[in-house]
């Protein structure tokens, strides 16, 4: 009797994929909104906050990223990596400093579109962007 079930259950699956379906439950996340939430991880928004704004859990927003997240390892060992935002907290006085300092034309643009964050009594410059190259980063002026 097993055996019948098990033959019945993969002839219902067969002819389900001749179909065109494909089994398993959908993706919290929309097709129709992918793009947007891996445009906004790439841009450095959070998955927290990403999972909130679009009422759905961390782990769906994992899923819609994965192939953009740190850990993912590529099949194909001559994929390109994907450039992920790389994100400086630099304390007051070092961000004062730079101000001051030349800088090349991309570093001051980094520099100029960080966001002042509070820290106890001083506060700390918080700069995001994509690292060029390896080795010769696009931060690599402020230490990276």
């Amino acid at each position: 009797m097993p055996f019948l079930q098990r033959e019945l259950t993969y002839d219902g699956l067969r002819a389900a994929e001749a179909k065109g379906s494909k089994g398993g439950r959908r993706p919290a996340v929309p097709a129709a909104k992918t793009g947007d939430v891996r445009t906004a991880y790439l841009e450095g928004r959070s998955i927290a906050v990403l999972a909130r704004d679009h009422g759905v859990s961390r782990g769906a927003i994992r899923t819609a990223v994965a192939d953009l997240l740190p850990e993912h390892t590529a099949a194909d060992p001559d994929a390109p990596v994907p450039e992920l935002p790389v994100k400086l907290d630099m304390p007051g006085k070092v961000a004062d400093f730079l101000r001051t300092a030349e800088l090349e034309p991309p570093e001051r643009a980094v520099l100029d579109q960080g966001t002042t964050v509070r820290r106890g009594q001083g506060y700390a410059l918080r700069v995001s962007a994509v690292s060029v190259g390896s080795g010769s980063g696009l931060l690599r002026g402020f230490g990276m």
